[in-house]
């Protein structure tokens, strides 16, 4: 393996794991309301802005990430409350232009707010990069691929072992069934919200001392975020991890190996070709229909 293909792999999975964090927001909304909130790339943005922010106004860095992933999980609550609950039961596309409409908002008030510059901070880690086969690994690149492994544990464990991710479960399954049996599924989507805008809002912490962040970036980082969710199967938790992953890795190989020219266009012309060979994603459930 040369240390050039190696260089690219590292950096593939880096972004790819903020483009899995992303996806994962788009497949726990969904899964709970079959709402595709394009909102997500903004809770991403708001994660490296407000700590941006929050570090120039003095706070202690954990502090700063503490409020810089609170913050984001308020206004997702905030957006679930505002603009989905009030449209509730409405069509599909409806839903979509509420949650554009919301990313406007969001980037806008960004925008008026703490301008259009780029703005980075120092990451978790100082240091000697780590040189492994040739290829230079930044402490930044493993507190990503770290802490996206954490969060999702932490997220199987919650499904898994919680009420409360039992009840999103349920809900996600069948919301009727839910109600029936006591589970308040208004609150599920609070929730669902909450946690999908923190995920985002960790990615964009994470990304930010390795890439620099604006109030714009959050367009195309949730666009990458939503094309991984759909590759690997919308509503799939395996399958947003594994769509972040080969999206980041493709990428990454696409700007390398071809041109950086293209790096943008590389994650949608790899959902056609997904799209085209398996329908429903790498791991989207299989359907069947009783005639």
């Amino acid at each position: 393996m040369s240390s050039q293909f190696l260089q690219f792999l590292i950096s593939g999975l880096t972004v790819g794991a903020t483009y899995a964090l992303a996806a994962l927001g788009f497949t726990l909304i969904y899964s709970a309301s079959n709402v595709i909130n394009f909102a997500q790339g903004e809770f991403i943005m708001l994660g490296g802005m407000l700590t941006v922010y929050f570090t120039h106004a003095g706070l202690p860095l954990p502090v700063a990430v503490a409020l810089a992933i609170a913050v984001p999980a308020l206004v997702g609550m905030l957006v679930e409350k505002l603009a989905i609950e009030p449209a509730k039961g409405a069509e599909v596309v409806s839903l979509i232009i509420i949650t554009i409409g919301a990313s406007l908002v969001i980037r806008g008030v960004i925008q008026i707010w703490l301008g259009k510059g780029t703005f980075t901070f120092e990451p978790f880690t100082s240091g000697a990069p780590i040189v492994v086969g040739g290829a230079v690994l930044q402490w930044q690149c493993l507190w990503v691929l770290g802490v996206t492994a954490a969060i999702v544990v932490a997220l199987w464990f919650f499904f898994r072992h919680t009420l409360a991710g039992k009840a999103i479960l349920a809900t996600s399954c069948n919301p009727v069934a839910a109600q029936l049996v006591g589970i308040d599924t208004k609150w599920v989507l609070l929730v669902s919200f909450a946690l999908s805008a923190a995920m985002g809002a960790v990615g964009g912490i994470l990304l930010t001392p390795l890439t620099m962040t604006s109030y714009d970036v959050g367009i195309m980082l949730g666009l990458k975020g939503f094309v991984a969710a759909v590759v690997g199967g919308l509503g799939s938790g395996l399958g947003a991890l594994a769509g972040g992953l080969l999206v980041g890795i493709v990428e990454a190989m696409a700007a390398g190996y071809i041109s950086s020219a293209y790096k943008d266009a590389v994650p949608f012309l790899l959902i056609f070709v997904i799209l085209f060979f398996m329908p429903r994603g790498l791991f989207g459930a299989k359907v069947t229909e009783r005639v």
